[in-house]
């Protein structure tokens, strides 16, 4: 059985928060700094989604030479969804599939789920999952803490 509970706050968010000093861990492991490049078994369409993003997350210090595995597996999840969307906007969600008798002969046809919907839901969960890891989503976003940056303006506006 796996932990109960949410996941851990990182330390560094502790450290912010003002936490207790006996609850930080003064000993976590420190990615070294170096150049993060994409691996070379992303694909092309995946290495563009790569692309769009990385710079980003590693300005911010989310994406370090850690995580270069984990970002790219969530950028193919993303070009593996893509594909499987168009497959299902192409061909619908409901296509028809050849009935066979016993002798192999196709007796018939049914209708049935599309198969690219399995593959649409298997790349959807993935990226959920490996998304929620480096704050692609506003939810998740909203509970990581970055130091030195800029505020938005909105913010104060609607709370005055």
């Amino acid at each position: 059985m796996g932990r109960r509970g949410p996941a851990p706050k990182p330390t560094v968010l502790r450290v912010l928060h003002g936490d207790r000093k006996d609850r930080i861990n003064t000993e976590e492991p420190r990615p070294a700094e170096g150049d993060i490049a994409p691996p070379a078994w992303l694909r092309e369409d995946a290495v563009e989604v790569w692309d769009t993003l990385a710079d980003q997350l590693i300005t911010t210090g989310v994406l370090t030479l850690w995580d270069v595995e984990a970002f790219a597996n969530w950028c193919d999840a993303v070009a593996r969804r893509r594909e499987a969307a168009e497959h299902v906007a192409a061909e619908g969600s409901v296509v028809e599939h050849p009935v066979f008798n016993k002798n192999g002969d196709i007796s018939g046809h049914r209708m049935g789920k599309n198969a690219w919907l399995l593959a649409l839901d298997a790349a959807d969960a993935q990226v959920q999952r490996y998304g929620a890891r480096f704050g692609l989503t506003p939810s998740d976003r909203a509970q990581l803490h970055i130091g030195g940056q800029e505020k938005p303006g909105g913010a104060e506006r609607l709370l005055s």
